[in-house]
């Protein structure tokens, strides 16, 4: 569904998103790198637990928080790839508790 528009060859990093390796161009953003690999839901609606995914794109929604690296909610429109980066979708639930850094 998504292909990047880049027309230059990119250094390319390894990334594992939710335990599968995949090489990816450097530079782009988390979530472009997910979108790419096939995988464009971020996380799970705390109420719902309805997928939810990129809105806005450029850091204002909150609805593309990711775990990276082992630090949830990250925000992965705003955080680029790097080599060897670990990125798992979030399942945060009333039931986890799981606490929003920062606030």
């Amino acid at each position: 569904m998504f292909r990047s528009l880049r027309t230059d060859a990119p250094k390319r990093v390894q990334v594992s998103v939710n335990g599968h390796t995949v090489e990816l161009p450097a530079g782009q953003s988390v979530w472009s790198a997910l979108a790419l690999s096939g995988q464009t839901t971020t996380r799970k609606a705390a109420l719902s637990g309805d997928d939810r995914s990129a809105y806005c794109a450029m850091g204002v929604c909150f609805e593309c928080l990711v775990e990276i690296d082992g630090q949830p909610n990250q925000q992965a429109c705003l955080r680029r790839v790097a080599e060897g980066m670990n990125i798992t979708t979030q399942d945060i639930t009333e039931d986890t508790k799981a606490p929003i850094h920062g606030v």
